[in-house]
């Protein structure tokens, strides 16, 4: 690895850091703290590594929390494999008969190995961020264990599962997307109500991101083949659904209050500042696994990333059926000419919307584990940088 200065004290300093921790480390960990740190560690680099978008960001949380569940399920006789149940996955490496594991060490090498994989071109500094959380976690359980034969056994699966994984994901259309975000070959018939490149964007580009990613293998086989939605037809004609829907979005923006305006910023998860919207329901879903055990943490997380990439999928296949204008392009040309949005324009086709897709697939899963009566404090953008558009 060449390192350059700037690098080398980053490093040496983390490096300090982690040697100080290292004089008071606790002895033991809970469960949900081991998960809640991969947790964390995966929404940084999904959020701080180049050509972040929610589709690519979607499938890589998929195998993220299916690497969890699966490095660690083989300790758990109540629970099984997904090995025969997810769309191609006819096989993961398993454990030895009579053999002992310990399974947060196979958790705690699984995440490490699954995440240098799928983020292969994230900075050096998050890849040694990875390192250094494993070796943290990894001296814990290692200073309290001597079976030195077990540890291996357990680092060696879990890192053996991760990359089992990887390889089927590679076969999913999806791989290395941050590289085809954009196809410039690509040529789209123009109709009424066609989306069109926005003028006041969060992209530079004029084509639409991902337009083949509707045609991505689903996590379950099911999945792939859902309805499509309903979706009102162009119609100019101001007694029009169509017009009257445009016109409604017209007139809550000349309405909207500075609470209203915070909050769509809150939620809008603009992939430059955040981890996404799949991120965001990932970090809602480590809210609800606080003194879960490690097998109840690794399936929710392992449900709401499955659930929410095969959202994802289908999202991005009905955006490009449909293929449909955003209001900045109908309200301009039918309703006012001067209207400029509050929010500017994401990079593709406006119906169904990713948010309330990806959102509902969540809550799908989650909702029979822990119900809907819940209370939390979503903290997922506390200490984020004021944007210029609460003003």
């Amino acid at each position: 690895m060449i390192w350059n200065e700037n690098r080398k004290y980053v490093g040496l300093l983390i490096i300090g850091i982690f040697w100080l921790i290292g004089c008071t480390k606790p002895k033991t960990i809970k469960d949900d703290e081991l998960v809640q740190a991969w947790i964390r560690l995966s929404l940084h680099i999904l959020k701080t590594t180049p050509a972040n978008t929610p589709t690519f960001a979607s499938r890589s949380l998929g195998y993220i929390g299916l690497t969890m569940y699966e490095s660690v399920v083989p300790g758990y006789a109540e629970y099984n494999s997904l090995v025969g149940q997810l769309n191609g996955l006819d096989s993961l490496p398993l454990i030895q008969a009579q053999k002992n594991y310990i399974w947060q060490l196979c958790l705690n090498a699984g995440q490490a190995q699954i995440l240098r994989s799928i983020y292969i071109q994230t900075s050096d500094e998050n890849k040694f961020k990875i390192d250094s959380l494993e070796s943290y976690f990894n001296d814990i359980y290692e200073n309290t264990i001597s079976d030195k034969q077990s540890i291996e056994l357990s680092k060696s699966f879990g890192k053996a599962v991760a990359n089992c994984i990887f390889n089927w994901s590679k076969s999913d259309g999806g791989h290395r997307g941050y590289l085809k975000n954009f196809d410039k070959t690509l040529k789209f018939k123009e109709r009424p109500g066609s989306w069109q490149p926005p003028l006041y964007a969060q992209s530079f580009s004029h084509y639409p991101l991902h337009p083949h990613w509707g045609k991505n293998r689903t996590f379950l086989k099911q999945n792939a083949g859902l309805k499509s939605p309903d979706f009102i037809s162009y119609n100019n004609d101001p007694n029009s659904a169509y017009y009257k829907q445009f016109l409604e979005v017209y007139k809550k923006e000349k309405s909207l209050s500075q609470a209203e305006k915070e909050a769509a910023i809150w939620w809008g998860d603009d992939p430059d500042e955040t981890f996404t919207p799949p991120g965001h329901s990932y970090f809602l879903a480590s809210k609800l696994i606080k003194n879960k055990n490690l097998i109840q943490s690794a399936e929710t997380m392992a449900k709401v990333g499955m659930s929410v990439a095969d959202a994802f999928i289908n999202c991005w296949k009905w955006k490009y059926q449909f293929f449909s204008e955003r209001p900045n392009t109908f309200i301009t040309k039918h309703i006012d000419e001067t209207w400029v949005s509050f929010w500017p324009d994401p990079p593709f086709p406006a119906f169904p919307s990713g948010h309330a897709i990806q959102a509902g697939a969540a809550s799908s899963v989650l909702i029979p584990i822990y119900g809907d009566k819940l209370t939390f404090i979503d903290s997922s953008n506390v200490g984020r940088k004021p944007d210029e558009l609460r003003q």
